[in-house]
Order: structure tokens, then C-alpha cells, then sequence
């Protein structure tokens, strides 16, 4: 199954101007037959496909403005003199004067730019350091030796990473070690920051050998060696992670340009939906807290106009929603049932069962919604809403759900227009929000992804600024995107869902019909989502895009959900603050010098631990009776998260002794039962300032 993601960021790879290196196996095999990986960089070109980019190379012609113009990042690799490499073709391997002015304007207007040099760089005929000098580096003639930090030999150097600050830069996450076969050494100046160093003990001692500069709006990376990115070196120690920290870094303006457009609807500046929407509007304000009319607001008489004028809007607005006609008509019987059985409670019972929004999942379409319900997340008031909506489908979404996360019910969605009271928090469509008089049905479950999304990009970002977080390169840029965050928590919302069903279930798993304390609410979700995060690790392999979900719901769960919402059982916050307190004891989440920090290699291990942990409480809670399953959760959560000093679920605490009474267990919940520790209560302060 073949999963294509979205592309964010064009990267080309120069090849016109005699580089040592290609990306075209073919033209790597022209030039060596013999040894063709020691002139190909395909493996690492490719890994860039499988993700956010698209791949181009360059062999046909100068470096343009307007060739740029297509470009994001543009990548030059070791161009050459054919005396002394084999290249690409054989043109000149020096830059033309227009050419350098052209690649600087790029990188100033937020371009990205990467150039590699070699060792003894002054012999190839180029001229990069003429490029160079305007960003504040420069490729220094000379051949590293290491006797003591070496790969199998002693120019074969292993790079040390900079302590300065640009470790803010994120590009060393998860790099360890380094190699660089045969290097020289980089002079540094101006804004330019070192990146990776020779050794104290090498010759020369303790000089740069990667550097990385902003300049205007863009971003440039030298490392003076091109050999570690060829595929012969490519899956040696931590290149690949480094190789993809420099894309990544350098391409970041481009994944912020990508959210410069909004999302718009046609029939958002339709005279019939400003209509519907202002009519909608006046009703609301008319309704009592079940919905029903409030008659010291207005008379039936009024409320029967302006179902009229609401009505007249629908039906000059159906032809727009071919696929909604059935829906459209049980909204207008509703609506005239409603006004003559005296605008009491709604029953829209008939309208919901004729909403099915899950049975055409086609990418872009758009539904008109009309429903009296509340809003989660914003108000528990029964209203009239009229939405504007889109389903985004892409073709990996459906391939996922159709082969590995089957849920015939979930339906992500985009909110183009809308009425009051989803200018609020609400970020759900759901059946059981629909006002009707007997048991609704229960066909979808829309999810604001688009929503939830602006949410993240909004509170990550501003917390990851208070907590002195440094986002790993990828993770910058992706969050710079609202497209690719908005696409992560589709992906995520619907490995969410799924898994409510899966693994050892002792109550059923959404807890619609059961009465239970809030911190069972709390190790369901967070039961999930470590499944998700799990899923999300086994999916990447195959589809990187995956991996974006597990940055959402780490930070998201830890960061968000604790300091959100009020206090009052709030399973959510709690669960982001089991998960905090534990990673927290196993040191993959630190706190420390002021600054937050994450070891993502250990974090995979570490979320597959405590989701082990819950689910053998699940396992277990099976043969307990339900107080005694409640009070084995409770210890549980108390392991990590201290409860209430008022807690009465406490061993020693306990006031009851009875377990035949369920209710009263209930009944001695404190509305804040594991309030948040320092650490969330500094957090929320310094947010809310």
C-alpha cells in the first residue's frame, strides 16, 4: 500500500555545475561504474521524497532567478574540476557572477541554501567561497587528522558538536555522532554560529566544520565535507537524522509560507447563507436553555416568520447540496413541526437519522448542517446552528481506514462558516449534542480537525516559548504549517477512535451509559492515544508523515490538556498529568535549568511502558467488582499524580466500607481530586500572562 503525503517544501539539487555528486542513480552509474554509490546521494534525495519534499535536480541549466523561483531549498555539492573528481557533466564548476546574486536574493527572500565543501577545498576550481562570504562563512583549504576521535582512519574524523546556542537551532537533535570522511575546516564570522567542531586533539584543534547562518528570511547550512551524505556513508551513525535536522532547518520559512493562504467556501459569500446565518442568529437569542422558545423574548407568530425566512434560505440554497436533498427536507419538516407544536424542546430526530455525512467521505465535498444542539466545549445550552463544513478525504486517509483503522463513522471536517455559538471552543459534530425527545441515532462522528489544529499551533507554540523548549528542526517547521498539522490530527483522530474498541474492554469503552469516577474517563483516553502514539511508531516505517502524530499527542497531552478547561473533573487535564508525572520519573521528559526537554529516542519506549502498565490494570479490573476496579485505578493514577490531601479515595481515608452503593463511592469524588502540581501551576500562570 503506497501512502503519498502532502509536499511542503521544493528542494533541488544542483547538478549543472560539475558537482562530484547526483542524485539520478543512472548518472551516478555514468560516472562510476564501478563504485556508483561513491557518487550518488539517491538514499538521501529519497528520504526527502518519503516526506515533505519534492525532489528536483538541476542538470540543464544556470542558476536563475526564475529557476529558484521554483525552488525552497537549493542544495550544491561539491562542484569540481573533472582532473580531480568524476561530475555530473562538464561544465565550469564556478558560479557565474548573476548566479551568486541570484541564489543570495533567494536565500534572502526565505529561501533555504546548502552547500558542502571537501577536503583541501582551494584545488576543485570552484568558487563557493565567493558565494559564501556574504552569509559569513568560508571553506578553508585543508585536510583533517584525529588519532584519537577516528573512524577507521585518522582523516576519517569524528565531528564534536558545539555547546553554544545553537543548540536553540534544534539542528543536533537526536545526533549523536557524526563522521566526516576526509574534511576541511570552515571559517565562521558575522552571525554565523559553528555547528559541529574538530576534536581539541585533531590537526587543526577545535575548528568548525558545519555552520549554519539566517540571512533576511532565509537559512543557510556549510559542512566542509560531502562524503558523509553519499549512499555509501548515508546509514552510518546518526546522517540521516543530521541530514534531515539541515533540510528541515533551511526549509522552514517555506512551511510557514505554505500557511499563508486561508480556507474559503463560495457559498460563504452567498446572499442565501448570510440569510440563513443572520436568521439563525435572531433565533438563538429566542431560545431557553433546552431549546425551547423563551415567549418573553419573542411570540410564536415572530419565531414562525423567521422559520419562514430560514426555511425560504434552505430551499434556495439546496441545489448547492445535491447530496443533502433528503437531510435538507427533514430539517424543513422539523422546523415546521417544531413551530406548530408551540416551539417547545426540539425534536430533530428525523433530521439527524437523515444527516449522513459518513457515508459519502469524498475529498471536498461540503455540507450544509442545521441542528438545535449545544456545544461542547462551549455551552451545554440548547441552540440553533447552522455550519458550514468540508470533509477532507485524501486518498491516504482513505486507503488507512479502509485496510488498518476501519471506523465507519468517523468523518474529520473544516469549518468554513458558522453561526454564534461555535465561536467558541467547540471543535465536535456530534449526534448525541442533536436535540431530540427519544434516543438519537448515532451514524457519525465529525471532528473540527482544522479546529484543533489552529488550537495546538497556537498553545504549543506560545508554551514551548515559556518553557524555553527547542523543537526538533522537523517539528518547527511542521507546526509552522496549519495544513499539516490540520492532516496529523485527522491521522490521529482516527487511530483515537478506533482503538476505543480495542485490547481488554471491562466497560464499554466510550462509557456512554455507565456513571463512573472521572479518572476512569480519564485512563480511557489516555489509554487510546498511547495506543495511537504506538500505532503512529509501527506506521512510520512505511509513511512518515505518521511520526507528525506523535509530536501532537506528546506535547498536546502534557502541555495543553492540564492547564485547559476548569478544575472539575477534569479527565482530560488528568490524564496530561499522568502522563507528564511519569514520563517525568523516567527522565524522557526533563525540567530542568528552567527548560523542557524531551529524549525522543527513549519516548517510544517509555509511552509503550505505561500503556502496558493501564492495560494490564485492565486486564485485571475484569475480576473485580466495579468499587473495588475504581479504587485499583485510583491507586494507579496516585503512583504519579498525588491526590487531594481532602482525598477520601485515599487508603486510610476511606470513609466507606460498603461497596453495595456505588453512588455514594461516586459521591465522595472531589471536584478536583489530583489537583496540579508546581510544575502546571507555574505553567498556567506564566500562559494566562
Amino acid at each position: 500500500m503506497k501512502l503519498d503525503q502532502r509536499k511542503i517544501a521544493r528542494v533541488l539539487f544542483d547538478e549543472y555545475h560539475s558537482e562530484a555528486w547526483s542524485i539520478s542513480p543512472e548518472v551516478a552509474r555514468q560516472m562510476q561504474p564501478e563504485a556508483p554509490f561513491d557518487s550518488s546521494y539517491a538514499q538521501a534525495a529519497q528520504e526527502l521524497a518519503r516526506r515533505d519534499f519534492a525532489v528536483a535536480r538541476n542538470a540543464d541549466s544556470p542558476l536563475t532567478a526564475e529557476l529558484l523561483h521554483q525552488a525552497d531549498v537549493l542544495i550544491i555539492a561539491h562542484p569540481s574540476e573533472r582532473k580531480w573528481e568524476r561530475t555530473t557533466n562538464t561544465n565550469s564548476p564556478r558560479l557565474a557572477d548573476d548566479e551568486i546574486a541570484a541564489i543570495r536574493d533567494f536565500v534572502r527572500n526565505g529561501g533555504g541554501l546548502i552547500v558542502l565543501g571537501e577536503t583541501e577545498q582551494d584545488k576543485y576550481g570552484n568558487n563557493l567561497n565567493d558565494l559564501l562570504a556574504e552569509f559569513g562563512v568560508r571553506v578553508e583549504n585543508a585536510t583533517v587528522f584525529d588519532y584519537a576521535h577516528y573512524h577507521r582512519v585518522t582523516s576519517w574524523i569524528l565531528a564534536q558538536p558545539s555547546t553554544n546556542g545553537v543548540a536553540k537551532t534544534g539542528l543536533l537533535n537526536r545526533v549523536r555522532r557524526a563522521c566526516l570522511y576526509r574534511a576541511g575546516v570552515l571559517s565562521v564570522h558575522g552571525d554565523a554560529q559553528p555547528v559541529m567542531f574538530t576534536s581539541d586533539v585533531a590537526q587543526p584543534p577545535h575548528r568548525p566544520v558545519m555552520a549554519a547562518a539566517t540571512y533576511g528570511r532565509g537559512r543557510v547550512v556549510v559542512v566542509a565535507d560531502s562524503d558523509w551524505v553519499g549512499d555509501e556513508f548515508f546509514g552510518e551513525y546518526d546522517h540521516q537524522q543530521l541530514w534531515l535536522n539541515i533540510i528541515y532547518w533551511a526549509a522552514a520559512p517555506a512551511f510557514e509560507r505554505s500557511g499563508e493562504t486561508t480556507t474559503t467556501a463560495d457559498i460563504a459569500h452567498d446572499a442565501n447563507w448570510s440569510a440563513l446565518k443572520d436568521a439563525v442568529n435572531t433565533l438563538r437569542q429566542w431560545q431557553s436553555a433546552d431549546g425551547a422558545l423563551d415567549t418573553t423574548r419573542a411570540s410564536l407568530d415572530q419565531v414562525a416568520l423567521l422559520v419562514a425566512r430560514i426555511t425560504a434560505a434552505i430551499v434556495a440554497l439546496k441545489p448547492r447540496f445535491p447530496h443533502l436533498s433528503e437531510y435538507l427536507d427533514c430539517v424543513i419538516a422539523d422546523l415546521q413541526a417544531w413551530v406548530e407544536g408551540g416551539c417547545k424542546k426540539p425534536d430533530f430526530a428525523r433530521s439527524l437519522a437523515a444527516f449522513n455525512p459518513q457515508a459519502i467521505r469524498r475529498d471536498g465535498i461540503e455540507h450544509l448542517v442545521i441542528f438545535p444542539m449545544y456545544t461542547p466545549n462551549g455551552s451545554s445550552d440548547t441552540r440553533f446552528e447552522a455550519l458550514l463544513v468540508r470533509v477532507p478525504w485524501p486518498d491516504w486517509l482513505d486507503a488507512l481506514e479502509r485496510t488498518r483503522y476501519h471506523n465507519g463513522k468517523f468523518v474529520p471536517l473544516i469549518l468554513l462558516d458558522h453561526t454564534d455559538g461555535y465561536a467558541s471552543e467547540c471543535a465536535v459534530l456530534f449526534p448525541e449534542t442533536v436535540s431530540v425527545v427519544a434516543k438519537a441515532t448515532n451514524n457519525f462522528g465529525g471532528i473540527f480537525c482544522d479546529r484543533e489544529a489552529a488550537r495546538y499551533r497556537r498553545v504549543i507554540a506560545r508554551a514551548a516559548q515559556v518553557l524555553n523548549f527547542t523543537m526538533p528542526p522537523d517539528m518547527a517547521a511542521w507546526i509552522q504549517s496549519p495544513d499539516l498539522v490540520r492532516e496529523t490530527y485527522m491521522l490521529w483522530d482516527l487511530i483515537h477512535d478506533t482503538s476505543h474498541s480495542h485490547g481488554e474492554l471491562p466497560f464499554d469503552p466510550f462509557m456512554i451509559r455507565q456513571r463512573l469516577p472521572y479518572w476512569m474517563y480519564s485512563l480511557e483516553e489516555l489509554r487510546v492515544d498511547l495506543w495511537s502514539f504506538c500505532e503512529s511508531v509501527a506506521l512510520e516505517k512505511d509513511f512518515p508523515f505518521a511520526h507528525y502524530v506523535q509530536y501532537a499527542i506528546l506535547l498536546d497531552r502534557i502541555l495543553r490538556f492540564p492547564i485547559t478547561g476548569n478544575r472539575v473533573r477534569n479527565y482530560d487535564g488528568l490524564g496530561g498529568q499522568l502522563l507528564f508525572a511519569f514520563l517525568h520519573k523516567q527522565g524522557v521528559v526533563q525540567w530542568r535549568d528552567n527548560t523542557l526537554s524531551v529524549d525522543w529516542d527513549a519516548l517510544p519506549v517509555a509511552m509503550g511502558e505505561l500503556r502496558t502498565q493501564i492495560d494490564e490494570l485492565y486486564r485485571a479490573g475484569i475480576d473485580m467488582t466495579k468499587v473495588q476496579y475504581w479504587i485499583a485505578a485510583h491507586e494507579f493514577i496516585s503512583q504519579y499524580v498525588k491526590p487531594n490531601i481532602a482525598s477520601k479515595w485515599q487508603k486510610g481515608n476511606r470513609i466507606l466500607q460498603d461497596e453495595s452503593d456505588p453512588k455514594a463511592w461516586i459521591a465522595q469524588v472531589n471536584d478536583d481530586e489530583f489537583p496540579l502540581s508546581l510544575f502546571y501551576q507555574t505553567l498556567q500562570r506564566k500562559m494566562a500572562a
